[in-house]
């Protein structure tokens, strides 16, 4: 091995890595254009992030400063139900999910006189549609104009210490997160909401509150926040699971592939100086090739089928392409062990882009085993002897012919 040929098979990694970065720039480009195009088809068709609002009511007071003194429900019970049902859109996916939503408020006449109470419920967002919508206030349904707008507000008159309940419900579809929230009111009381998943990835959205009670159902959570009393309360929330998407994942993979190729190449470099295998510089041209073959194929497939199975048909390719070659090129034993490291440095480490937040610890993990790896077989090699320019080996010509003797 040869200075010069380091620097040739350096050459061949950078212009390698340079293909990947345009491979994922690339990418990156067309999930953005995917996303910002269907992105809002998704919400048209099947609804936007969900945020319930706490029912509030009212009656006529002068001596309030707008002449409304504002009234809190006595009790509230609440039953959501959430499916998620993610759809994909180009490079991808979007969490969207179904609700089904049922409320039971009960206000208060709290005067020594009659009051009219005004009731308001106020819909998650005016862009969904609800599906099975029904509103009773003490037992009639509403006549209210609904336009999603506006609050729904309806009118019962009580006597002193009377009670009205409030019962409402429907199913609709939201997108990416669920969400309860309480406005202004820094008290409830008597609060209980029950939220039941199909899904047991469950994940709560910053700044919202944690369920008092959970309890594990043969397909997700029964969650329950059971309030007697509480003063601050903070939203309640729930995050739908996340999922792999595809663009993303291909994109950085290109961009991180060149780091597997580093430690593949200097595994291959220590083989032939231990192995004393010659690789000349367009054979590493080959494997780099080979490699690239594997986030190409992976880049174009992940729009044709499922992402896991377009990662093993990738990866599988360019094993075949690069331990194949080798095979050819330099026998069983060094393709052995070369597929091997490609299968560590090039396969796995891929692969680690699938799981969230373990892709720096296993660059890390790579780096420590490659150097103890490399310091542990090369701890007795000369290397100036490996490195040594080749000598060349001086030519002496053959010896002239005798000329023949003549006989007289």
């Amino acid at each position: 091995m040869t200075t010069k040929r380091l620097f040739a098979i350096l050459f061949i990694f950078c212009c390698t890595a340079v293909g990947w970065f345009i491979l994922g720039g690339a990418l990156d480009l067309r999930t953005g254009q995917s996303s910002s195009a269907s992105w809002d088809r998704v919400s048209d068709t099947w609804g936007p992030v969900m945020r319930q609002p706490h029912p509030t009511a009212y009656y006529q007071a002068p001596t309030e400063a707008n002449g409304r003194a504002a009234l809190r429900p006595v009790s509230s019970a609440i039953h959501v139900s959430l499916g998620y049902e993610p759809k994909r859109k180009g490079l991808l996916w979007a969490r969207t999910y179904t609700v089904g939503f049922r409320g039971e408020y009960t206000f208060t006449n709290p005067t020594p006189i009659p009051q009219t109470i005004f009731v308001q419920f106020s819909l998650p967002s005016a862009d969904a549609s609800y599906n099975n919508f029904a509103y009773t206030l003490n037992g009639k349904p509403t006549q209210a104009t609904i336009n999603g707008t506006a609050p729904i507000t309806e009118a019962v008159t009580l006597a002193p210490e009377e009670k009205a309940v409030l019962v409402v419900a429907y199913d609709s579809r939201g997108l990416d997160s669920w969400g309860y929230q309480f406005g202004s009111e820094t008290r409830v009381q008597k609060f209980n909401l029950q939220m039941a998943t199909d899904f047991r990835s469950i994940d709560f959205p910053e700044g919202t509150g944690s369920p008092t009670n959970r309890e594990q159902t043969a397909k997700g959570w029964t969650l329950t926040w059971d309030y007697p009393d509480q003063i601050g309360a903070r939203p309640i929330g729930m995050d739908m699971p996340k999922v792999l998407n595809p663009g993303p994942t291909a994109a950085r993979i290109s961009f991180f592939a060149p780091v597997s190729l580093l430690f593949f190449f200097a595994i291959l470099v220590i083989l032939c100086l231990l192995l004393k295998v010659d690789l000349h510089p367009m054979n590493y041209f080959f494997l780099a090739a080979g490699c690239f073959a594997f986030q190409l194929l992976f880049a174009y497939l992940v729009d044709l089928i499922p992402i896991g199975a377009a990662f093993l048909l990738s990866a599988i390719v360019s094993l075949v392409l690069v331990s194949g070659y080798l095979f050819l090129a330099k026998g069983r034993k060094f393709a052995s062990l070369a597929a091997t490291a490609q299968f560590a440095y090039m396969v796995l480490f891929s692969y680690s882009f699938f799981f969230d937040g373990i892709t720096g610890l296993t660059i890390t993990i790579g780096a420590i085993i490659t150097l103890a790896i490399l310091m542990v077989v090369t701890a007795k090699v000369n290397w100036s002897e490996k490195f040594a320019a080749r000598a060349t080996a001086a030519v002496t010509p053959p010896p002239m012919p005798k000329a023949a003797t003549e006989s007289y």
